[in-house]
């Protein structure tokens, strides 16, 4: 469908009053209308899925590479240096050589257990929850479980773990399509204090020794080259700066979606008291509910690429150097590939072909490496306060985030019968 200047409708610089709300609406009219939009600002929106599935499996013309993007947006600053060096805004060489690091400490060996630890934090977490006269689904619930759980698997000491969300927090804000000046100068202040805190932590690792240590920290340490850092990382799958980088990035990335996971499920199935004493009575239905949370509100909407090659898509030609915006939160309702796209439904398929699976955790090469973790402390925090609480409502104050690329609460109130 040709797109006219005056069908410009959408812009994610500035987006409709209720789009917080209820984003899904007006991904329904672009994937209907003109499923690929050109934004006022330059470049492509995408919404349907098909066309996000190609665009993750086409690393020869759509590149994760930020450097362009990031230049003008961050300066050479540290938001910069930290995002450019990320594992999710890179190609390979890079991106193959760190994931292979970060993939095998985030392993199924290498994190095994977890589930009891989970269990027990989420255990001890409702036991508070429950005597609390004002409790509340994100700040007493939702967001300590990814802290603990990634603090342990990098073995951050427990009585250091204060800062952290809110450093994360900082950071990924930076990532928003639009910035002001004092989210940008609160991103590279927390970008700064977790460095040196990493620093330091690493440096305390490495005296004390990490030879037999299982933990994840260990595990990207052994991986690092200490003595080659302006070198290729000839021995090493990391070089200094990479471990500190991506050792943010793997908080910042199990952090803030499996908080958005976790809370958006208590919104959704506070709702749903059927499906709630169905869960309950066929707690094997757990993984099923799971995946229709992550599908339905997804935790991480959006995504960018940029064309390294002049490429063609509904049969209109774009040059090498468009940038496009991946809306999996769109993707995710399409009715090409999900029947009832709106309804949550515990019978859909979810060991089928990629084709026909959400995308929540993106696609291709550089679907999270975390995704199972995720997903373990998404199941054992859902099931574990239905289980407590089956008439648990959300009362009045349910504030949403006002952030577009990830889709959370900053507020969620919440009534426990």
């Amino acid at each position: 469908m040709t797109q006219s200047m005056n069908e410009q409708w959408f812009d994610l610089r500035n987006l409709p009053p209720d789009f917080n709300d209820n984003p899904y609406i007006h991904y329904e009219r672009l994937r209907r209308e003109t499923p690929v939009y050109e934004l006022p600002g330059g470049g492509l929106f995408l919404t349907r899925h098909a066309d996000l599935l190609r665009i993750y499996k086409d690393r020869q013309v759509f590149s994760s590479n930020k450097k362009i993007e990031f230049g003008p947006k961050f300066g050479d600053g540290l938001l910069y240096q930290h995002h450019t060096t990320s594992l999710v805004f890179n190609d390979a060489p890079l991106h193959t050589r760190v994931r292979k690091a970060i993939a095998g400490a985030l392993s199924p060996r290498a994190v095994g257990g977890m589930e009891l630890v989970v269990a027990q934090l989420v255990d001890r977490l409702l036991d508070d929850l429950g005597h609390n006269p004002e409790p509340d689904g994100l700040v007493d619930f939702s967001q300590n479980i990814p802290v603990e759980v990634i603090g342990n698997l990098l073995a951050v000491p427990a009585d250091e773990r204060g800062p952290l969300r809110a450093w994360s927090l900082a950071i990924l804000a930076a990532l928003e399509p639009a910035i002001d000046d004092k989210m940008f100068a609160e991103g590279e202040a927390a970008t700064r204090d977790f460095l040196d805190y990493l620093t330091h932590l690493v440096k305390r690792r490495r005296t004390a020794g990490i030879e037999d240590d299982n933990d994840i920290m260990a595990r990207l340490i052994r991986e690092t080259d200490f003595g080659d850092e302006n070198g290729g990382a000839q021995n090493a799958n990391l070089l200094p700066h990479e471990l500190l980088q991506n050792a943010i990035f793997i908080l910042n990335a199990g952090h803030e979606t499996t908080t958005n996971l976790i809370c958006s499920g208590i919104w959704l199935l506070s709702q749903m008291p059927e499906i709630v004493a169905r869960l309950n009575a066929q707690p094997e239905l757990w993984p099923a509910a799971i995946e229709e949370i992550l599908r339905m509100e997804s935790p991480n909407q959006l995504g960018n690429r940029r064309a390294v090659a002049d490429f063609s898509i509904d049969g209109k030609s774009y040059p090498a150097g468009t940038l496009i915006t991946l809306c999996m939160g769109a993707a995710n309702r399409d009715p090409a590939v999900f029947e009832a796209p709106d309804d949550f439904r515990l019978d859909r398929d979810i060991s089928g072909r990629a084709e026909d699976l959400h995308l929540a955790f993106a696609g291709g090469v550089h679907v999270c490496a975390g995704n199972s973790i995720a997903r373990i402390e998404g199941q054992i925090a859902l099931a574990g306060i239905f289980k407590r609480w089956p008439d648990l409502g959300i009362a009045g104050g349910l504030r949403r985030s006002t952030r577009v690329r990830f889709r959370g609460f900053e507020a969620m109130p919440l009534i426990l019968s």
